[in-house]
């Protein structure tokens, strides 16, 4: 199977990469520089170079591609363009009688909206997604409903593990409190949230089922998330053990991006289980935050030293 795979240097992005590669694909990635481009070379994907405004590279190969997944970071400036830019590549260039090229457009679960009380899965209806991600309603439709292309959507839940993604600024908030007399930090919310959340690696693992069964999986979606959401106010707590920080307070959010952090989704996805045989495997992320949180600080060259014992 040849996937060429957009973002292919980014947190979810390169994941997937070596996920399909390991798998024994053939992999296309899209970079944005030289450098990244190196990184992708090294782990035997075959660099593109080329991004959301710059197309040109990887829009030469959709003749003989099987599938494309979109996982550009950013708006809908960038995800709507380059989907229908696809789209009348295939329309143009693939043989009559090709199968359909597939398309795999990357979501998020906020779109489920801040809800306490009721529980939602990969087909409830999106009748109040957040601000924040309002937009992605009528993007993910798009693709779901196009008769050129196979569209598909995977949305991540909240992304964790290596080094850290959006839980990065709450470990950075933590650590710094821990060196302070006293300290405590500040997270957006308010007691009794609870998120979802799936690990990097277990993302990865869906991208590539979903990848490998596109032609019958047309027009589905499929939330990456574990199969129980995870408790803030434990998260929290675990930190302040694990850090040393003297403990932490809730704060009223302040702007779109912190009431999307704020947003409790109580869900449970069921169509990667059902469909695709997807078992999510990490450790959820209190349970494996002392491993979490020493990898996030790995990545930024801190933590303990290692004694080089050959050095003696």
């Amino acid at each position: 199977m040849k996937v060429l795979v957009t973002g292919a240097t980014g947190f979810v992005g390169f994941p997937v990469c070596k996920a399909l590669s390991r798998a024994g694909h053939i992999v296309y990635g899209a970079a944005r520089t030289t450098e990244k481009a190196k990184e992708l070379a090294a782990e035997e994907i075959i660099p593109v170079i080329g991004d959301s405004s710059d197309t040109s590279a990887f829009i030469a190969l959709v003749p003989t591609l099987d599938v494309v997944i979109d996982v550009f970071a950013g708006a809908d400036g960038t995800h709507g363009p380059l989907f229908r830019t696809v789209r009348a590549s295939a329309q143009a260039t693939r043989p009559p009688g090709a199968p359909k090229l597939a398309y795999i457009i990357t979501g998020g679960t906020w779109v489920h909206g801040d809800d306490r009380k009721e529980v939602v899965s990969d087909t409830s209806p999106l009748a109040n997604p957040i601000e924040l991600t309002a937009w992605r309603v009528s993007v993910e439709r798009e693709v779901l409903e196009d008769t050129v292309l196979k569209g598909i959507a995977v949305r991540p839940s909240l992304v964790y593990g290596r080094s850290g993604s959006l839980f990065s600024d709450l470990f950075r908030r933590a650590s710094e409190a821990a060196l302070q007399p006293g300290g405590r930090f500040v997270w957006p919310g308010s007691v009794g949230g609870r998120i979802a959340t799936v690990h990097t690696d277990d993302l990865a693992d869906l991208y590539v089922r979903v990848a490998e069964r596109a032609q019958i999986l047309g027009g589905l979606v499929f939330d990456g998330a574990n199969q129980s959401t995870e408790s803030v106010d434990d998260l929290l707590a675990k930190l302040v053990e694990v850090t040393g920080a003297h403990g932490f307070d809730y704060k009223e959010p302040s702007n779109a991006f912190e009431r999307a952090i704020a947003t409790t989704t109580l869900l449970r996805p069921y169509t990667g289980r059902a469909l695709v045989d997807w078992v999510p495997r990490k450790a959820s992320v209190v349970d494996g935050l002392t491993t979490y949180y020493a990898a996030w600080q790995a990545n930024l060259g801190q933590g303990p030293k290692f004694e080089n014992r050959d050095a003696k």
